[in-house]
């Protein structure tokens, strides 16, 4: 066989390993909590560690979108304490306002997402300085719209349906972010936007000569990623029963971090919404077992930020091998 044959199937194998790669470490890191406690053999700790990460995993969904297309959502964190604000606000401890509060709450993320996509799509602006600035925005309205304190009261019904746990042992929480997974997952599998998404983001030039509506696909990636953030704000509202105005202050980083390491780079046109679910596990139970040892909150982040850093460096790597 001749070097330029192998040169090929090494290429392949490397993709492959770089598409998988992430499940190998989640099944690694599933295996060393298992050894230092018995709790990961236990499925109702095993749902209580999705209920605890559906707020990030829920917006990852949509960030993920935005990043296969090239771009990236740093106001995803702004956005969840405000649509958390908002819900808390319009439900008012009333059981009817419930549906309403959700509805306004989506709104609003939905509308910031498209303002992203609107300036995105029409600008040369970086999408990283658009959000960034964006995000300080929101959370500068945020604060003007609660005078920087807790406002709301979450109605009555409304955490204990999503804490309510299906069979005694499914919290609704963790369905939903199953759910929304799944449809995040069909959307890119299964859609022409999905596809499109993959387009541009692998060469925006080529796709622009190929006559694909790319700012229509900038501005739809935005809007999802916007209402994800806002159903992630639902989530976390549910989960924790308080309005904060900080409540997704610094979740932007926990949500880069499991899409980054889940395989979707910041060059667009690679990863997935099934590597991000891994990427979130992983994450999560990262965490667990830097408190399990009695490490500070500080240590999560050291960890977050290494976690990071590593990843991109071995997806770099693998690039430039493929390549």
């Amino acid at each position: 066989m001749t070097a330029a044959a192998t040169f090929p199937r090494k290429g392949v194998a490397l993709a492959g390993a770089s598409r998988h790669a992430i499940f190998f470490v989640l099944a690694a890191v599933y295996l060393v909590g298992l050894a230092v406690s018995p709790a990961f053999a236990e499925p109702n700790y095993l749902f209580n560690v999705l209920r605890q990460i559906a707020p990030v995993g829920i917006a990852a969904v949509g960030v993920t979108l935005v990043m296969i297309l090239g771009g990236v959502d740093l106001s995803v964190g702004a956005v969840i304490s405000l649509t958390a604000v908002l819900a808390a606000s319009v439900m008012a401890g009333n059981p009817g306002n419930i549906a309403p509060a959700i509805l306004v709450a989506c709104a609003a993320g939905l509308g910031i997402g498209l303002l992203n996509g609107v300036i995105a799509a029409f600008s040369r602006v970086s999408p990283f300085i658009l959000t960034l600035g964006m995000g300080v925005a929101v959370m500068g309205l945020t604060q003007m719209f609660t005078g920087g304190t807790a406002k709301g009261i979450v109605s009555p019904g409304f955490r204990e349906f999503f804490n309510f746990r299906v069979g005694g042992l499914v919290p609704v929480l963790a369905l939903a972010l199953l759910l929304l997974a799944g449809i995040g997952l069909f959307i890119e599998k299964a859609t022409t936007f999905g596809r499109q998404l993959f387009l541009v983001g692998t060469n925006r030039a080529a796709a622009i000569l190929s006559g694909l509506p790319v700012r229509g696909v900038t501005i739809a990636a935005y809007a999802l990623s916007g209402l994800f953030g806002a159903l992630a704000g639902i989530a976390l509202l549910a989960r924790s029963g308080v309005s904060s105005t900080v409540a997704g202050q610094g979740l932007e980083f926990q949500v880069l971090a499991a899409v980054v390491l889940g395989g979707t780079t910041f060059v667009g046109g690679r990863g997935g919404i099934a590597g991000t679910v891994a990427g979130t596990l992983v994450l999560v139970i990262a965490f667990n077992l830097v408190n399990i040892a009695g490490l500070p909150h500080q240590m999560q982040l050291i960890v977050m930020g290494g976690i990071i850093i590593l990843a991109s460096a071995l997806y770099g790597r693998i690039s430039e091998r493929v390549g």
